[in-house]
């Protein structure tokens, strides 16, 4: 069975530390079990998946803002990157073809897609494997995994049963009820919905193909931005006639809020921060510099970065998405990217010019990509490290305290023999990520090209 992976939310239930780009999955708050070090959603569920399936058996979907996020995480995985955002069956549909047209997958093979934001155990991926048998023993339309509510949630979708045998049938689906019919369908024996899904392959390439879109990976591409907006569920599942599923009793949380990722959370200070000892069951994630003190407050989360500041009792944080509209979610304060990372230090905007200023870490071993600007200069200044600078086909060796300097449209990279740390202080009419234009991304490559 392949798996496809759904990583793709913009994460602003989570914010600060979350953003557009650095969605939930990606936060490192977790404790990794084996070696005791942090780590993120994504590296947790992709360590356990390996338990279990083999790492050529598995492509991750997501949008383009994270794809150098999930390389930094994950290392050199097969991506599947949306044109833009548009829900879940676009998603699938679109890795779907990938497998077919681009893997050759054959159409009566079984494909899995879980998400990367659940919290579980290694028991929880097992059960994931035994849909595959599941679907071809059954001849059903599509399996899915039911989770053993553990109280009466709102949050949630509930399958209803119509009979048990070896498996669930499934009767049909009640989206996100009251707690009040929540409560009456666990006494049915209703289960949560855990949003993981297996199937035929040609159960997604035979409705492409009555909906007037291609199996061809290239072409539905082209096609993308006119797929159904809407979720797997709504498209996919609830029109299906024989729906099975599995059921799983062991642990299963959505960490979707502050309040449900610090319950698993190891340690309740990340950062430089403290608190008194009456603040009970607070925690402080602090990703700047400067010191975080609580004192007196419980049941409280305190969350800084160079995003923003958010200080919430626990149960109220789930109403963080209500904020949108409050202009909280601008461009990304700091992001992770297949170099490395970068924080804005500093934005002024002043009679129609603009400086911005940022802190950038570019790991041994890695590089920049070689590129200019149509709109903006750079001055860099080097901090820390050891590194190769080119521009403009010259070759240089950079040490700390070295200044250089960038014009418009001038050509240049850098290639980190050490972790090299740098402020990059951009100036022009318009500053925007959007503007740099790539030459090539590959060290050797860049190498060839100025030769």
């Amino acid at each position: 069975m392949k798996l496809i992976l759904l990583s793709g939310g913009s994460g602003t239930r989570l914010w600060p530390l979350s953003n557009d780009s650095r969605a939930k999955q990606f936060l490192k708050v977790l404790k990794n079990e084996q070696t005791g070090e942090l780590e993120s959603m994504v590296q947790r569920v992709y360590r356990q998946l390996s338990e279990v399936v083999a790492a050529e058996d598995m492509i991750v979907t997501t949008n383009a803002s994270q794809v150098d996020m999930l390389h930094n995480q994950l290392g050199d995985i097969p991506i599947v990157v949306e044109p833009e955002r548009r829900d879940t069956f676009p998603a699938i549909a679109l890795a779907c073809t990938y497998l077919y047209s681009a893997l050759g997958m054959k159409e009566d093979e079984v494909v899995g897609v879980v998400s990367v934001d659940a919290f579980v155990d290694v028991a929880f991926y097992q059960q994931v494997k035994e849909l595959e048998k599941l679907v071809m023993t059954t001849n059903a339309d599509i399996g899915l995994l039911g989770i053993k509510p553990t109280y009466p949630s709102s949050k949630y979708g509930y399958l209803i049963p119509k009979q048990y045998t070896e498996y669930m049938q499934v009767a049909r689906f009640v989206e996100k009820p009251s707690e009040e019919v929540a409560e009456a369908l666990i006494g049915k024996g209703a289960y949560w919905n855990s949003g993981v899904f297996a199937f035929p392959l040609n159960l997604i390439l035979n409705k492409l193909s009555r909906d007037g879109f291609s199996n061809s990976y290239k072409e539905l591409l082209e096609q993308f931005s006119i797929l159904p907006k809407n979720s797997f569920d709504y498209e996919v599942v609830e029109k299906l006639n024989e729906i099975t599923a599995l059921t799983y009793d062991g642990y299963w949380k959505d960490l979707g809020t502050w309040n449900t990722l610090t319950e698993e959370m190891s340690q309740q200070v990340i950062g430089n921060g403290g608190f008194s000892e009456d603040s009970y069951n607070t925690h402080i994630v602090n990703e700047l510099d400067l010191p975080v003190k609580v004192l007196g407050i419980s049941n409280a989360v305190v969350a800084v970065s160079a995003d923003g500041i958010l200080v919430t009792d626990k149960p109220a944080s789930s109403r963080m998405k209500d904020m949108l509209h409050d202009g909280l979610f601008s461009r990304p304060m700091y992001e992770e990217r297949r170099w490395g990372w970068y924080r804005v230090l500093d934005i002024t905007k002043k009679e129609g010019r603009e400086v911005l200023t940022k802190r950038l870490c570019v790991e041994a071993g890695k590089n920049l990509s070689y590129q200019f600007h149509n709109n903006r200069s750079e001055v860099w200044t080097i901090i820390s490290g050891d590194a190769i600078f080119i521009q403009d086909g010259e070759t240089k060796m950079v040490l700390p305290g070295d200044v250089l300097s960038i014009p418009i449209g001038s050509k240049h990279c850098l290639y980190a023999l050490t972790d090299t740390e740098l402020i990059e202080v951009q100036m022009g009419d318009s500053i925007v990520e959007e503007d740099i234009v790539r030459l090539e991304k590959d060290w050797p490559a860049i190498m060839e090209s100025i030769r």
